[in-house]
């Protein structure tokens, strides 16, 4: 205490030349609005600064808190929209190669494999809807498979990803049939066996469907040719086709009525019997 007494006393001088400093500039402030806004404006640039680093510092330390709460914020709306019916309803197309929209049920995959050698899909769409089996079924890409099964309000679709497929398709540029199938090797690619040597092939040629079947419309989109090999026992190309089509990621498609197919299927049910 004595130590800071004599320090006072030691610089009297100064210290009551600034203390008249500060009321002559005080005043000054006082009675000027030019000094006072300066001085204001000076004194926000300040503490405004102050504050933000504050406000960072808080933000900081407050982190744990600020996320638990989204954590929660985010488990609230994946709750609700878990529990939210999907009410989003998909047009169906005007036209599908030739396809009237009446001929047209759209469905949507709730359930799809591809990493077996025999895949199926399950649709949110049965007898009810008017499902039968062997219908076609696509998506704006191109095919998906073809139905396998029914019930009232589902049905399954064996995938263009199963081995034991066999679906009829051809070089759009062409015409030349050949048998589309897969390997079980890539989720990403099909492949077009017993194409005569005949056909002019190339990389990049489209695949569609060929139409000689009551399953597809012709023409519907495939793939396109990504590798051309010879099968030396049958003297036949065997096509690799990529994929229009994301089968890992499927959501709404269409299944295609037929009404010719029972009759097609009579028919033909009726000149094996006779033979």
């Amino acid at each position: 205490m004595q130590q800071i007494f004599n320090f006072i006393f030691k610089n009297s001088n100064r210290l009551l030349f600034l203390l008249l400093l500060c009321v002559s500039l005080l005043l000054t402030i006082q009675s000027h609005s030019y000094h006072k806004s300066r001085v204001i404006s000076s004194a926000n640039f300040l503490t405004g600064g102050v504050y933000e680093k504050i406000n960072h510092v808080t933000e900081y330390l407050n982190l744990k808190t600020e996320n638990d709460a989204l954590a929660l914020e985010n488990a609230r709306l994946k709750s609700i929209i878990f529990n939210t019916k999907d009410t989003t309803t998909i047009k169906k197309p005007e036209n599908i190669k030739g396809v009237a929209p009446d001929e047209i049920i759209v469905s949507k995959v709730i359930h799809n494999s591809y990493n077996t050698h025999e895949n199926f899909l399950t649709l949110n769409s049965g007898s009810n809807d008017g499902v039968k089996t062997d219908m076609g079924v696509i998506n704006s890409l191109g095919i998906v498979g073809i139905i396998d099964r029914t019930s009232p309000n589902y049905s399954t679709v064996v995938s263009i990803l199963n081995t034991k497929s066999q679906i009829n398709a051809k070089i759009k540029k062409s015409n030349h049939f050949g048998s589309l199938s897969w390997n079980g090797k890539s989720t990403g690619f099909v492949q077009l066996i017993d194409v005569p040597r005949l056909a002019s092939v190339r990389k990049g040629d489209t695949i569609v469907t060929g139409g000689q079947s009551v399953i597809f419309p012709e023409n519907i989109n495939i793939g396109t040719i990504y590798n051309i090999y010879i099968d030396t026992q049958t003297n036949y190309y065997t096509l690799n086709i990529k994929l229009f089509n994301d089968m890992t990621n499927l959501g709404h498609v269409y299944i295609i009525k037929s009404k010719d197919r029972e009759e097609v299927n009579n028919l033909e049910k009726g000149n094996k019997k006779n033979e």
